[in-house]
């Protein structure tokens, strides 16, 4: 029955019910004719909905009123936008893994660079997106009783989530709780989904209230940085021995751990993100001793700063040296760096 629909019909039922989620009220063709990009005449626009009508895809709920999407419609509409979405997270993932060839190299040489301008050992994160807003949520059965959420957050991160339900689930009803969630939460960030908003549409949700407790978290487990997703490139690592203070045997050999490993730097980073409460804080940071939340740093000055590509996606370019480091040189290198990483990436994207 799709292809009985041209081009111009698709464009009205879409703007029919695109019109109906915002308002909840029957749409009629005087309020279609106002969508600019259609540029038909009521008229016209009443002999669409007539055959949308006669094809099913929209119904009349009393006489003299509107028109409001039938399922059959819902259906529609939500394949469509399932279909551009995953043709909009192709073609993205296309061309981040061109750019990803491109950053590595890039990276990797910025990260020798500092090394060898500084004397210390340093670090440098790929970027990761912060401050995630949610693009896209779809929801589909596995079987009756389980659901499988795929959560697209900015960036086109895609995550998938398996939800168990207590009450079995049917298509209709899966279609419902799919309109509801992507009308509501579009665009928003885990921040900006508040308790009023999650009591609406668990009530709205009636006894499938759940769900809505579930796809909430995985929204933020797909917004979360994952540690393990982290790119991490280091350099100079062997710097350390040229510091008596840092050269002692069990210093040195938990420094250089650290560096081998990793996961102690993905842990600076992650707290250091943290700390920062998602501001828009893209300066020079610099920890000595104690203040540093690792451990095995404590006997070091760390020097940080945030190389940011727009869009939330940033990354940390890190020095660690003795706590008599030159600052002022490493400050101006950092500067330096953090500038024209700012303005490759910038320019590519």
């Amino acid at each position: 029955m799709e292809n009985e629909l041209d081009e111009r019909k698709r464009k009205i039922l879409k703007a029919i019910i695109q019109t109906y989620l915002e308002t909840g009220e029957p749409v009629g063709s005087r309020t279609i004719s106002k969508y600019t990009d259609l540029n038909l005449s009521s008229a016209t626009i009443r002999n669409e909905m007539s055959d949308l009508e006669e094809l099913g895809y929209i119904i009349q709920p009393y006489t003299s009123a509107g028109r409001i999407p039938s399922d059959l419609g819902y259906r529609l509409y939500v394949d469509e936008l399932m279909k551009e979405k995953d043709k909009e997270v192709a073609e993205i993932k296309d061309l981040m893994i061109e750019k990803t060839d491109k950053m590595e190299k890039v990276l990797k040489q910025v990260v020798k660079i500092l090394a060898f301008n500084t004397n210390y050992a340093t670090m440098i994160t790929g970027p990761t997106y912060h401050r995630n807003k949610l693009k896209f949520i779809q929801l589909s059965r596995v079987s009756e009783v389980q659901l499988l959420a795929v959560v697209v957050v900015e960036g086109n991160i895609v995550k998938n989530h398996i939800i168990e339900l207590r009450e079995p689930m049917d298509e209709e009803t899966v279609l419902k709780l799919n309109l509801l969630l992507n009308t509501q939460l579009n665009g928003l960030t885990i921040e900006e989904i508040n308790l009023a908003m999650i009591s609406r549409m668990k009530e709205q949700a009636g006894i499938h209230s759940e769900v809505i407790s579930s796809v909430i978290d995985a929204i933020a487990q797909a917004i979360a940085v994952d540690d393990q997703e982290m790119e991490i490139y280091t350099s100079g690592a062997t710097n350390i021995f040229k510091y008596p203070e840092l050269a002692d045997t069990s210093k040195a050999s938990e420094l250089i751990s650290a560096f081998e490993e990793k996961d102690a730097l993905a842990e600076f980073v992650k707290d250091t993100m943290d700390n920062d409460n998602g501001s828009e804080n893209t300066g020079i940071q610099v920890y000595i001793g104690n203040e540093s939340p690792v451990k095995t740093m404590k006997d070091c000055s760390v020097v940080t700063a945030t190389y940011d590509l727009g869009g939330g996606m940033q990354g940390t370019i890190g020095i660690i040296g003795p706590k008599r480091m030159d600052y002022e040189n490493v400050v101006d290198n950092l500067k330096t760096l953090k500038s024209q990483l700012d303005n490759i990436f910038k320019k590519k994207t």
